[in-house]
């Protein structure tokens, strides 16, 4: 973690072009400039005057996701799978009522979830469905696949799959299976739960390994093209597979954790070099793609 810290953020990452990242309404705007897919925006809550105007906001909309602007670690999120009038229903089939949203967002205003407990924004969205080959390995919530990028060079993968403990999130420390991705191919390799390694998803039973990921060098080319757009050296974007629009950027981040590693039952501090000693060979992203299929399998 520190060398992480030091070595490569602290290096490659500039302070003054973390906005882009931390804060998703920011990021959101800058991908859809860039022509780069993103869950749609359906609304966003500045303030509490504004929580008057939230049901009008959502008369239109059967299904949503709620999630904090500046939130990190899946914390703050609120994913509502369908609605009767005024009864809001989420994915562990609880039911709320207009003013349990709208106290939700009161504590994402007041910073609840942000980073540094700093007043925030809440973001109304697309909830993405997800693409039916994942039907058999997740539980309540949508998989990701998170990409490490160094240097516009993809070098490490996992793909992260919800379980009934994560309750629906795709975050490995609230209980969610990370399975590493050959980047080759796109296809899973090992996979963790915690600190245990595991060959089937706890809740289904299905094997977690042999995964084929789809559109895998369009979803390579995507984080590239994340990277050259915020600028940040080091970076983590993590990528969602829905059934009817594809691939959609999911939200970028300039201090990805490292249980990628364990993931991938491999260190990244050698790839990270690797991409230091050629990445002036590397001037095209066709270049950087296969340079990465080539050596981190």
């Amino acid at each position: 973690m520190n060398a992480r810290n030091g070595l490569i953020i602290g290096s490659y990452n500039r302070r003054s072009l973390y906005p882009k990242v931390d804060n998703k309404l920011l990021t959101k705007e800058l991908l859809q400039g860039a022509k780069l897919a993103v869950p749609e925006l359906y609304g966003v809550i500045s303030g509490t005057r504004d929580l008057k105007a939230l049901g009008g906001m959502l008369t239109n909309y059967k299904d949503f996701v709620i999630k904090p602007a500046r939130g990190s670690g899946g914390e703050g999120i609120l994913v509502i799978v369908s609605r009767d009038q005024n009864r809001f229903v989420r994915t562990n089939g609880e039911e709320l009522e207009l003013d349990d949203l709208s106290y939700h967002i009161s504590g994402i205003l007041h910073g609840l979830y942000s980073l540094g407990g700093q007043p925030d924004q809440a973001i109304i969205e697309y909830r993405v469905k997800f693409d039916p080959i994942f039907e058999q390995v997740t539980v309540r919530g949508v998989p990701d696949i998170r990409l490490i990028m160094f240097l516009g060079v993809p070098v490490m993968a996992m793909l992260r799959l919800p379980t009934s403990k994560s309750n629906g999130r795709a975050n490995l420390h609230q209980g969610a299976v990370g399975a590493g991705v050959r980047l080759s191919d796109g296809t899973t390799t090992s996979a963790v739960l915690g600190s245990s390694r595991i060959d089937k998803h706890p809740d289904t039973g299905h094997s977690v390994k042999g995964l084929w990921l789809p559109n895998w060098d369009k979803v390579l080319g995507i984080a590239i093209r994340c990277q050259e757009l915020v600028g940040l050296g080091y970076l983590g974007v993590d990528i969602v597979f829905d059934q009817e629009r594809g691939p959609l950027i999911l939200e970028l981040n300039a201090r990805p954790g490292l249980a990628v590693q364990i993931a991938n039952d491999c260190g990244l501090m050698k790839r990270l070099e690797l991409v230091e000693q050629n990445i002036e060979k590397l001037a095209l992203p066709e270049q950087r793609i296969e340079f990465a299929k080539a050596h981190f399998d």
